[in-house]
């Protein structure tokens, strides 16, 4: 749906807004408009010669942004560096400079980095900083997050759940939702329902894991390498706290990502037992963001849902 608060053009950018960013200890010198999101994306060069990434929204991104910033704030704290660093995301009237209004729009600060591609080596070491650094911090809550969290431009409600199959349920039950709301797609949600009831008790209810920091968004797109440091850097996220394994579909989906990336993480930790079922769960945990294309992007992604579907449907009938 479109807003009915105008994405903020050029000359509203953060370099309009220096002075709550200069509040944050240095003098903005340079802005450079960035075409690296959805947002208004500015790079600010501060007069000690650091480099930051600013961006403002509309009043319908507030709780996206809130997402954001709690999704790195968290993987700071499970990761340090893996991730550019949050200075300040909060909310500011355009007009009257008020902080935290509720007509405010919203702005995001964190450092800038350089990112390049992400190389076999820099793959290697992302694959072991998730296996033992992101996927090893633990929730006390259960499963989910403590505010939405949007994959793109969806939505995700989030909240906490004492299982697995019961929070990827909820998360499934979203795309549905948002699938009958856009209209055409009675077929495609009738077999995301039986999925919904037939597959996802099937595999997930036998897993004996623990709730653990995802990224939530991790394709190619979103992977690098610092090339000040030669480190691997993740971004944007969409996190909750799920299965690891949810973690590693997307990017095996869109390709990109090296190789040496899958084989690594799972030195460091193994796939779930039963190990037998794990392309499976690849496959339904592809399913979500299949669909979720389909909420986006419209029918293209559609038929690879179906084959999605069709395939674990009909390996849960026979077994």
């Amino acid at each position: 749906m479109a807003s009915s608060h105008p994405t903020p053009t050029y000359s509203e950018s953060p370099l309009a807004w220096t002075s709550e960013f200069e509040s944050h200890s240095f003098t903005v010198s340079q802005s450079r408009a960035l075409e690296i999101s959805i947002h208004n994306a500015t790079s600010l060069r501060a007069s000690n010669g650091q480099r930051y990434y600013a961006k403002i929204g509309s009043l319908d991104d507030r709780d996206q942004f809130i997402g954001e910033a709690e999704s790195l704030k968290a993987m700071e704290l499970a990761a340090p560096g893996l991730v550019p660093k949050l200075i300040d995301c909060g909310f500011i009237d355009a007009d009257t400079k008020e902080r935290d209004s509720d007509v405010g729009r919203p702005y995001f600060l964190s450092e800038y980095k350089d990112i390049g591609t992400l190389t076999t080596a820099g793959a290697k070491t992302l694959g072991k900083r998730l296996a033992t650094e992101l996927h090893a911090y633990k929730s006390p809550d259960g499963f989910g997050f403590h505010v939405p969290t949007y994959c793109g431009r969806t939505r995700q409600e989030n909240g906490w759940y004492q299982s697995w199959p019961e929070c990827f349920d909820a998360l499934m039950a979203g795309l549905e939702e948002k699938l009958r709301v856009q209209g055409g797609y009675d077929g495609l949600c009738n077999q995301v329902k039986e999925v919904r009831e037939r597959v996802i008790p099937f595999l997930l209810e036998p897993l004996v894991i623990q709730p653990v920091l995802l990224h939530g968004d991790l394709w190619s797109g979103n992977t690098g390498i610092d090339r000040s440091t030669g480190e691997p850097v993740i971004y944007d996220p969409s996190s909750y706290f799920g299965h690891n394994e949810a973690d590693l579909a997307i990017g095996r989906m869109f390709g990109g990502i090296p190789e040496s990336f899958y084989t690594t993480y799972h030195q460091y930790l193994p796939k779930s037992e039963p190990q037998e079922q794990y392309g499976l769960r690849q496959d339904l945990y592809q399913l979500y963001h299949y669909l979720n294309h389909t909420v986006l992007f419209g029918g293209g992604y559609a038929g690879s849902a179906r084959q999605k579907m069709d395939r674990l449907l009909k390996e849960v009938s026979s077994i």
